[in-house]
């Protein structure tokens, strides 16, 4: 049976440290990459993480290695780095050691953050414009982050302690990686079903890359088309993100979402309280003016005298009956005239007058069209004597009584000699009969 021979943590990494050591090819290393998570400590030493497109690598630049840097080291730049690696043995893990660093651009990352931002900012996705006012107390707030990270537990947590009242829904969503950008937008689309009040998009601290999903522009779009009031909390207070830019508010941290969300309890019981004290007041000076109107109206004279509330409308009501009898007497008066009038007119002492002048009108009208049939008369015995005339001209019996003849073949009217030939029987017409004839020869 073989012994085990156990050892401690700190043993392993001590061994993997001297290992690491003891290699030559660590001695001197020369990396370049990209500068994130990068920390100045107070004591001056630097500490932040270079990385490229597939690795990274934890590095550590002590204060007297810094005096000759020609540059101010800061997230996003790439640097071209001399130095050892070596393992630390509290933490397990090994870095580099960084004897000197010069810059070497901008890291690729940083290139595409301010370009999708100058492009946003151009169409106005940052315009305060288009900022939404939060809702003093929400009673639905929505929080799209990772179901399982420090987020969900720092933002549950202060709502808890500041603002129990408030009902929280939990959109879980990939924070990080490829698949996070298009799924956090999915979860802000699929918010706009369950009548939220208030919406809170984000995650915890990490390097560049892993906040870069809310960098995405998937993301700033979705945030912008949103129409809840949305804070957008990523990251700690000296990360910034497109979200940031596009949300109606920035939060410095989850926590910091949590708080600008909602008042503390005693801040809405100190406003019931303003609220209970105001409606106090009013109702109070409400019962005033109304105990202060009751009492003058008891202690006024029309009240001790009820007889005056009454002699006032008596007095009106004789006025308004004279004024309805003057006028009843007027009209009566213009009627009777009326009836004078017609009853001394000369037509009615005088009835058959009436008769004498509808039979006068009718005379003269029946005189007046009696001209008229004859005028028109006149007009078409004219005008047919006209017609007769000249049909009579056009008549071509009339030819005859010139002389002239007509020949005719089987009834029809000859007018030529080429229509005849030699033998054809004709009839000739003439004044006072007929003649039948044959031809003898067609000249």
């Amino acid at each position: 049976m073989i012994e085990k021979n156990y050892i401690q943590v700190s043993a392993l990494n001590n061994y993997i440290k001297l290992l690491i050591d003891d290699s030559s090819f660590l001695h001197k290393v020369y990396l370049k990459g990209e500068i994130s998570n990068f920390k100045n400590h107070m004591s001056g030493h630097l500490y932040f993480t270079l990385k490229d497109e597939e690795s990274k690598i934890s590095a550590i630049m002590f204060r007297n290695k810094t005096i000759d840097l020609k540059f101010t080291p800061e997230d996003g730049k790439k640097v071209l780095v001399e130095g050892r690696v070596s393992c630390y043995p509290s933490q397990g893990t090994y870095q580099i050691y960084i004897d000197k660093m010069e810059e070497d651009g901008l890291g690729n990352l940083y290139v595409l953050f301010e370009e999708l931002k100058n492009k946003l900012q151009k169409e106005g996705l940052f315009d305060t414009s288009h900022k939404k006012p939060l809702p003093k107390f929400p009673q639905k707030i929505g929080i799209i982050t990772a179901p399982a990270g420090a987020a969900i537990k720092d933002i549950l947590s202060t709502l808890k302690r500041r603002y129990p009242i408030a009902e929280t829904i939990l959109f879980p969503a990939l924070v990080q990686g490829k698949s996070a950008a298009p799924d956090i937008a999915k979860q802000i689309e699929n918010a706009k079903n369950y009548d939220l009040d208030l919406l809170i998009v984000g995650r915890g601290g990490g390097s560049i890359e892993d906040l870069w999903a809310f960098n995405e522009e998937i993301v700033a779009r979705a945030i912008y088309h949103c129409p809840i009031p949305t804070i957008s909390a990523v990251g700690h207070e000296i990360d910034y993100t497109i979200s940031d830019f596009v949300a109606d508010l920035r939060a410095p941290t989850p926590t910091g979402a949590a708080e600008l969300a909602t008042p503390t309890m005693e801040e809405v019981k100190k406003i019931l309280r303003n609220f209970q004290n105001e409606s106090y007041l009013h109702i109070k000076n409400k019962l005033n003016r109304l105990e202060h109107q009751l009492n003058q109206a008891k202690n006024s004279f029309t009240l001790k005298n009820p007889s005056m509330l009454y002699e006032g409308k008596i007095q009106k009501l004789d006025y308004l009956n004279e004024q309805l009898s003057q006028v009843l007497k007027h009209f009566l008066k213009q009627k009777q005239n009326k009836l004078d009038q017609l009853k001394s007119a000369y037509i009615l002492k005088n009835p058959l007058l009436l008769y004498q002048n509808h039979q006068k009108n009718l005379n003269h009208l029946t005189n007046q069209l009696e001209l008229c049939m004859k005028h028109i008369l006149e007009q078409k015995e004219h005008t047919l004597a006209l017609k007769l005339n000249t049909l009579k001209l056009l008549n071509p019996l009339n030819l005859l009584e010139k002389g002239y003849s007509l020949i005719s073949k089987d009834d029809i009217l000859i007018k030529s000699c080429k229509e005849l030939s030699k033998n054809d029987k004709i009839k000739i017409q003439m004044k006072d009969g007929s003649i039948l004839a044959s031809v003898k020869e067609v000249i």
